[in-house]
């Protein structure tokens, strides 16, 4: 049974650092393309980045370029989303998500192959 994992959200102060992890189980996550998504509370999901099987082609929303940094580490079957310089506007339940092809906009999470639970990043002073 495919299984993703997320961890690593946390309350964090305007322009400090958080680092989240997705751990994945039960699919060879190594041929996904792997995504990070958030959602506010009474908002739709927002994608804000993907990347690539051999983990090169890296994209991002323009709301977090510059900040973010998304990476993968197949043999762990983990992904990572390195978040700098937090905004409160960063504040939201972050999910990965597995797509077998770029995946950028979306209405709904059960349009990934398969995503996690979530954990919630909050940004306040």
């Amino acid at each position: 049974q495919a299984q993703l994992v997320e961890s690593g959200g946390d309350l964090v102060q305007p322009g400090g650092s958080l680092r989240l992890s997705c751990a994945a189980s039960g699919f060879a996550m190594k041929f996904w393309h792997m995504n990070w998504v958030r959602q506010r509370p009474g908002e739709g999901p927002e994608w804000i980045s993907v990347i690539a099987p051999g983990g090169k082609d890296l994209r991002y929303a323009d709301s977090v370029k510059g900040r973010f940094t998304i990476s993968r580490d197949n043999t762990e079957n983990t992904i990572y989303l390195q978040m700098d310089n937090l905004e409160p506007e960063d504040t939201a339940l972050y999910y990965c998500a597995a797509s077998a092809l770029p995946l950028t906009r979306v209405r709904s999470l059960n349009e990934y192959t398969y995503w996690g639970r979530g954990t919630q990043v909050t940004v306040s002073s």
